[in-house]
């Protein structure tokens, strides 16, 4: 109970921290902004609120303004169903890239960071 306590405590600092040093958005024209957009639509971010790697995905994703749609593994049941039968195994953050009828997994914060700079930082 207390290592829970604890764990549940620490989180809420992370996330706390997160905010207050959170970096600038990327500006972009309208256009620019909503072909992003459009092109991370295929994305979704499996995540839980308080996981230190998972802060800094969504770190990534706020400075580089990918708007995606997060899914929380922890508290979503079918969230957690779809990471585990289709990615492979319960482990966040992961990135699901779905394209051409397929869906991959990307697992690793430092692997969903490279791709994201790779695929929108010149956006």
């Amino acid at each position: 109970m207390f290592i829970s306590a604890l764990r549940n405590g620490l989180g809420q600092i992370i996330i706390f921290i997160d905010f207050i040093t959170r970096p600038r958005k990327m500006q972009r024209s309208p256009e620019a902004q909503a072909a992003v957009a459009q092109a991370a639509s295929n994305l979704s971010l499996y995540q839980f609120r308080a996981c230190p790697f998972c802060v800094k995905t969504r770190r990534t994703l706020h400075k580089l303004n990918v708007p995606l749609q997060l899914r929380d593994a922890k508290n979503d049941a079918q969230a957690r169903s779809e990471l585990l039968e289709q990615g492979g195994k319960i482990q966040v953050p992961c990135l699901r890239i779905d394209e051409n009828g397929q869906s991959t997994w990307l697992y690793e914060s430092k692997a969903i960071a490279s791709y994201l700079q790779d695929r929108f930082a010149a956006a």
